[in-house]
């Protein structure tokens, strides 16, 4: 630990005199850590680095944009108009404002009525907030698949040391038996028996092997570490089983961002029934037009308005439209609120599942696995017991010890599911 802060310091002061250096630096930090990982810098690795919340933060910000589109009232219109061309002859003699043409000048502006902007805004900023609501409950969702991957490496780590352990006691094994098989202290049936199991431990190490490599690469996709994935080494232990605590709320389900965002949406639908309604308002157009025609010298102004007149259409496919997706949102609401109910009750029921099989396996199970391992390797020493009762019972002990990390592995990824559930941030 020591060494590793020295040469991290070293790194930063070297960069600080050669700035070219600074990236390679950060690289090389960015690499120590991944060699000693913990859960709090893998969050931090996977809150900047995800892609899939990568691309909910850019469905926020064009939501965001489109505020700036709703709030915008329309252009005014400029037209330059000249009449009274003849076709035969000239328009007389000089520049052209000493030309007989009738030439006009026009700026016209298109007023909304009905409160139709203030209800796009309304809209705009009600997919804002549900944006923002989709972000929280895409971090939510994409945590528990990263809390997977997490526990996935480190049960994959454990197997691979039990596995390892097990395959130096069994070359130690073997070892002894060849030189018992040459002083004729066992069979060569025995030593059959025992060369097979090497065998077998070593198959099932290589497997576990493949397993953590391929745990890696799944970590490292989520982190944003893909190139550096064989580097990541996991160097936490299992949860605390005293964090299950029952903190179950009645606010619980309110404060999931999947409902509120639910809710949001119901707003946004609400908003934009009340705008295809309001289009039925008319809006007005008011103009003003300044007038030259040289042939009298008159020059005048004028003014006017139009109106749309609603004779073969009055919006009712709008209407319509929006009445429909109004319920869908209030339908959606009551759907996601529903399968929200329904996450909560199956996570604690995992939960609390997981929690009593890995108590068992730590106060009862492995204990007397050990004692019966133990018992087993001073019978087969002092000749009470034969090979084969002897590898039984170390490979049961194995098994054991394996399922032992699968449980934790299990209670992990229960515990980490259950606070998505509630929407707890703190998994630790």
């Amino acid at each position: 630990m020591q060494w590793r802060l020295l040469t991290c310091t070293g790194l930063v002061l070297l960069a600080l005199h050669h700035p070219a250096l600074a990236a390679d630096s950060n690289s090389l930090a960015a690499q120590a850590e991944l060699d000693s990982l913990t859960l709090a810098r893998a969050s931090e690795l996977f809150n900047t680095n995800s892609r899939e919340l990568l691309l909910s933060r850019r469905m926020l910000e064009g939501a965001k944009a489109d505020t700036l589109t709703a709030a915008q009232r329309p252009n005014p219109t400029f037209s330059l108009n000249s009449n009274n061309f003849k076709l035969n002859g000239n328009n007389g003699r000089g520049g052209l404002n000493d030309r007989t043409l009738d030439t006009i000048a026009r700026i016209e502006q298109p007023i909304e009525r009905g409160n139709k902007r203030g209800l796009r805004m309304a809209v705009a900023e009600d997919a804002v907030q549900a944006s923002e609501l989709d972000l929280s409950d895409s971090l939510r969702q994409q945590k528990r698949v990263f809390y997977g991957a997490y526990y996935d490496l480190l049960l994959a780590q454990q197997s691979e040391q039990i596995l390892s352990s097990n395959q130096a006691l069994y070359d130690n094994m073997l070892s002894a038996a060849e030189l018992r098989l040459k002083a004729g202290d066992i069979s060569a049936t025995d030593a059959a028996r025992i060369r097979i199991d090497v065998l077998r431990a070593q198959n099932e190490l290589r497997q576990a092997r493949a397993e953590k490599e391929k745990a890696q690469a799944d970590l490292a996709y989520l982190l944003g570490q893909e190139q550096q994935a064989r580097r990541i080494v996991i160097r936490d232990t299992w949860p605390d089983l005293n964090q299950a605590q029952d903190i179950v709320s009645d606010s619980a389900l309110e404060q999931r961002p999947d409902v509120q965002a639910a809710m949001a949406r119901i707003q946004q639908a609400n908003d934009n029934r009340k705008l295809a309604q309001a289009q039925t308002t008319r809006d007005i157009t008011i103009g003003l037009q300044y007038e030259h025609y040289p042939n009298d010298s008159r020059n005048t102004v004028g003014a006017g308005f139009s109106i749309p007149l609603f004779t073969g259409y009055q919006y009712q496919g709008e209407i319509a439209r929006a009445e429909v997706d109004y319920t869908t949102a209030m339908e959606a609401e009551e759907r996601i609120r529903a399968n929200a109910m329904g996450e909560l009750t199956r996570a604690r029921a995992d939960l609390e599942a997981a929690l009593e099989k890995a108590q068992r396996y730590d106060q009862n199970m492995m204990i007397e696995a050990e004692k019966t391992a133990q018992a087993a390797e001073f019978a087969y020493q002092h000749g009470a017991m034969g090979v084969t009762d002897l590898l039984d019972a170390r490979r049961v002990l194995r098994a054991l010890q394996i399922d032992a990390a699968t449980a934790h592995a299990d209670y992990a990824k229960s515990l980490a599911n259950w606070r998505a559930a509630l929407n707890i941030s703190d998994a630790r």
